[in-house]
């Protein structure tokens, strides 16, 4: 054990020793441990793993972990994909250390000592897990401090990133300032002392700087050690399918330039980043689909101009398809901390250059008081509408060496402040406040990277700004003006009710995070919409079911506050809208397999009219439309697979592909038997398929079952035409 204390400066002690840390622990709160540890990315595997191993040690010891978000390496199911999924694993994950109690939790060995609460998983990760599916505990992001306090959680950790300035060391909550400040400020005013908090080290943690920065004296103790700087987490780009890209087309054009956006991660948020882009760069083939696709009712709410204004970003998840945004000039719109200012700007009055005429309307707006104090000064310095040499005292305005009059009416006063900033920008803009981040790796060197301009406009920071707007309401009207806050949705009941995060028999899928607060928020700005996205349907073969569903026995969002739900086949307004007119709505963006027997339903429950007959435009919703109208422009190579780039060869896309083919084929046992007869039957070029199959360790099959993968995989390579007859 050993405790340094590199920086004189810091009183905080630095171990390098991951057990000095749990002495610390047990001795400051006993052997009775609450630890809460971040979403995602922050969370200090290492750190965690050796709490974990002291309780599974001392049965005395008891352990509740609350947490959301435990990342794990994939595991592939059968050998064949482990031998196309291990070099890719490798690739992606490296040394990358998991967190110990998964595999327990999984094979429900958790010590009898330890418990462990997740308040959002993985999706769909824990659904056949019975110790995760018991201890999990709902909540809203926004809930997650106060719940966690009163859970009595005694014991934070966080993995941190650092800088040293001038000799002394920064800290900063990188990743994760989504609810650390919040839980430390609630257990000081309600438990001061009673417990500890641990901030674990790591060189490749990006620096967030503003809210995210944290002063070193908020930590009982920081964990460093070279041996634990492990390769971070990154979740690798996902193809984007062809209903995504469809569904993120109609969700992209809602979206206002001069707005706010907010959007989740996976496949559906880089369609919709992807969809941005194209509207940004290919204007004319943006609005030429758009336009194809987009019914007279619907054009009111459509935007298919290109991004002058730009958009700015409030979101939960600060995902890489804001990156890419940012990089095209999309996400620019920056937001001040000052009501008056980002009024003003709103409504064209200013602009952001700090000139003479700013100064004039700035002080017919109210933005400028007529006479400074202290606060306003610091304010206005801030800002950078005054200089930073700038003081003030009982004779006036001091302005390089002059006094003037503390009188910003005066024009001697305007002409001197002005000549000290005299056309520069407005300071402190924003574009995108952010709650956690987490992504591909390229998307964290990025971050690492950025230019000082750039990462002045960034502002990681808690889900107490970023969700909701109940501690500067009128602030963060003025800011998150047009907004539209995009989500996605499980199933969606012909109520508008939507289902997002469990199953009717209450099994979790993944938590409700922050989307009920995105929607009621979307309800309480006055020019702000909620979209859902929901995939029409889910399966394949005779599994296929429609996921716009009659009813459902679970309810993320109520029916009270549906709002927009967009599918591939198109979009549904149904804010304020009767019962019957949203059951139609949603009949018109329904799989056209699925919309006779939902159609059924509603007139047998009253709720639609005997005689109404769904209008033959809405009856062609097929994945087959949805082809045919993205293929001219995926023929001309936009809207790709893998939007923002991937890690994996060309051989390992095509191979994924097929052999998920070959998967599915299990599903469909009559077409499977025709499959495989017609494969067995078939000669393919071997020359040809020798470097797929030996990717993958399949060109000498040792059972019948790997025989009959190879040659299925075969007939699929030569339908797709990468392998020659011979």
């Amino acid at each position: 054990m050993s405790a340094t204390n590199p920086n004189n400066s810091l009183a905080t002690p630095i171990f390098d020793d991951l057990d000095a840390a749990v002495d610390l622990a047990i001795e400051r709160v006993g052997k009775r441990l609450v630890l809460g540890a971040p979403l995602g990315l922050g969370k200090p595997v290492q750190l965690m793993n050796a709490f974990y191993a002291r309780a599974k040690r001392d049965s005395s010891i008891d352990l509740q972990i609350y947490t959301a978000l435990s990342l794990e390496v994939p595991v592939p199911a059968s050998e064949i994909e482990a031998s196309l999924a291990g070099p890719i694993l490798e690739r992606l994950f490296g040394d990358y250390e998991g967190l110990s109690y998964l595999n327990d939790l999984r094979a429900g060995t958790l010590p009898e000592n330890v418990h462990i609460s997740e308040l959002y998983v993985k999706a769909g990760s824990m659904k056949h897990v019975p110790a995760a599916q018991q201890a999990y505990i709902s909540s809203n992001y926004t809930h997650i401090a106060r719940d966690l306090v009163a859970a009595g959680v005694n014991v934070l950790c966080q993995l941190i990133g650092f800088r040293e300035t001038d000799g002394q060391l920064e800290l900063s909550l990188s990743s994760n300032p989504d609810t650390a400040t919040d839980v430390i400020d609630r257990l000081e005013a309600e438990r001061p002392g009673a417990y500890v908090v641990f901030g674990q080290l790591h060189p490749d943690m990006p620096f967030m700087e503003h809210d995210a920065q944290v002063d070193p004296q908020r930590f009982s103790a920081l964990l460093r050690n070279t041996a634990w700087d492990k390769r971070l987490f990154a979740v690798p780009n996902a193809a984007v399918p062809a209903a995504d890209y469809a569904t993120a087309l109609h969700a992209s054009a809602l979206v206002e330039d001069g707005g706010t956006l907010q959007i989740g991660i996976g496949s559906l948020g880089d369609a919709v980043a992807e969809a941005l882009i194209l509207r940004q760069q290919n204007n004319d083939v943006y609005r030429k689909l758009i336009d194809a696709e987009t019914a007279e009712e619907l054009k009111p709410l459509v935007h298919t101009d290109t991004f002058d204004q730009g958009l700015y970003v409030s979101t939960e998840m600060f995902v890489n398809g804001m990156m890419h945004l940012v990089e095209q000039g999309i996400v620019k719109r920056r937001v001040y901390d000052d009501v008056a200012l980002q009024e003003a700007l709103n409504r064209g009055a200013l602009g952001e250059t700090v000139d003479a005429a700013f100064f004039e309307v700035a002080c017919e707006e109210g933005v400028l008081p007529a006479k400074l104090d202290e606060s306003s000064l610091r304010r206005l310095q801030g800002l950078g509408i005054v200089a930073g040499d700038v003081l003030l005292d009982d004779q006036g305005l001091t302005v390089d060496g002059q006094v003037f009059a503390n009188d910003l009416r005066d024009p001697n006063t305007k002409a001197a402040l002005v000549s000290g900033v005299g056309g520069n920008r407005l300071r402190q803009g924003r574009i995108l406040h952010g709650g956690f981040f987490l992504g591909p790796a390229d998307f964290y060197d990025k971050l690492r990277n950025l230019s000082e301009e750039l990462r002045e406009t960034i502002c990681m920071t808690s889900v107490q700004r970023t969700n909701q707007l109940l501690e500067n309401p009128a602030l963060y009207r003025a800011q998150r003006r047009k907004a539209r806050f995009i989500n996605t949705g499980m199933m969606v009941a012909l109520s508008g009710a939507v289902t997002s995060d469990a199953l009717e028999d209450g099994t979790v899928v993944s938590g409700v995070g922050g989307q009920y607060n995105f929607v009621a928020m979307a309800h309480d700005l006055p020019d702000a919409r909620s979209i859902l996205c929901v995939r029409a349907t889910r399966g394949h073969g005779k599994d296929l079911k429609s996921n716009i569903v009659p009813f459902y026995g679970h309810v993320t969002i109520p029916r009270h506050l549906r709002d927009i739900v967009v599918t591939e086949y198109g979009t549904a307004d149904l804010r304020g809208q009767s019962d019957g007119t949203v059951i139609k709505r949603l009949l018109a963006i329904a799989d056209s397999r699925f919309q006779e027997e939902l159609l059924a339903f509603a007139k047998t429950a009253g709720k639609v009219e005997s005689d109404y007959q769904i209008p033959e435009a809405q009856r062609g919703n097929t994945p087959q439309r949805v082809a045919a109208w993205l293929a001219d422009v995926q023929g001309q190579g936009l809207l790709p697979d893998y939007p923002f780039g991937t890690e994996l060869t060309d051989q390992e896309i095509t191979l994924a592909a097929s052999l998920r083919r070959v998967k599915a084929l299990s599903e469909e046992p009559a077409h499977f038997m025709a499959r495989a007869f017609r494969a067995i039957l078939h000669h393919a070029d071997s020359e040809a398929a020798r470097p797929y199959l030996e990717r993958i360790h399949l060109e000498h099959p040792h059972t019948s079952r790997e025989f009959l993968v190879q040659q299925l995989l075969l007939l699929d390579l030569e339908e797709r035409g990468l392998l020659r007859v011979a």
